[in-house]
């Protein structure tokens, strides 16, 4: 007997119905994928956890940000089942290693001229905190350096960008709320005044992914900021 049923299975109708439930579930996905690469760092872990308490705090931080970051991967592979590349993690070539590496020459002469010229022009002093940054052990601060590189590009980068952009459909759009989400997370651990650094510099490396869209290029260029700003400085 041929049922109503029957007849819309395996149509065009049903190939579109099963379509549109499975969007529905993917872009589900990806907003849960998104909730914990967005909100997370907005999270006061820094005073939870006192960073600057003790090394056995310091491993507390930095355990719970590797498994934030380590979450998110697996969440791709294994939730979302897309690739790695799905979120910019692709092969360096010769000119994503230039381009980082000016990127980097950009970004720390931006940041000198913040911190050398306009902080002093409105007054924001943030030496108390970088002094107690500096007087953490140099190995300390390079754990610090690589965890920022690689959390930092993997939640505001590489995973918000592309799956913002899969929600919202424009990339520009995308950029501009992780830029800002990233921004303003910087404010709890540093302060209004840090608003400039953590923008102007969250700037250059959108734009740089948005550019190169290869989360590689991002880690090293961010790292070898972090590298001159927190270990040489």
């Amino acid at each position: 007997m041929v049922t109503e049923s029957n007849v819309v299975s395996g149509t065009p109708v049903a190939g579109r119905l099963e379509n549109r439930a499975k969007t529905k579930s993917n872009t589900l996905l990806t907003v849960i994928g998104l909730a914990v690469a967005l909100v997370f760092p907005l999270l006061p872990v820094t005073t939870w956890v006192n960073e600057f308490g003790g090394i056995p705090n310091l491993l507390a931080y930095e355990a719970i940000w590797w498994a934030a970051i380590g979450f998110v991967l697996a969440y791709v592979l294994l939730v979302e089942r897309r690739p790695l590349s799905s979120m910019g993690f692709r092969p360096m070539q010769r000119v994503d290693w230039i381009t980082a590496i000016a990127s980097a020459f950009v970004m720390v002469a931006g940041l000198a001229t913040i911190f050398y010229v306009v902080f002093p022009l409105l007054g924001i002093d943030e030496g108390a905190r970088l002094s107690r940054l500096f007087a953490t052990p140099l190995w300390w601060r390079l754990i610090s350096v690589i965890r920022a590189a690689v959390g930092e590009e993997v939640l505001f980068r590489g995973y918000a960008v592309e799956r913002l952009g899969d929600v919202t459909g424009s990339t520009r759009l995308a950029a501009i709320i992780s830029w800002a989400i990233f921004t303003a997370a910087h404010v709890g651990p540093w302060g209004w005044g840090h608003l400039l650094v953590a923008g102007f510099g969250g700037l250059v490396l959108t734009a740089l992914y948005l550019w190169r869209r290869n989360l590689w290029t991002n880690i090293v260029a961010h790292a070898l900021v972090d590298g001159v700003g927190v270990v040489a400085g």
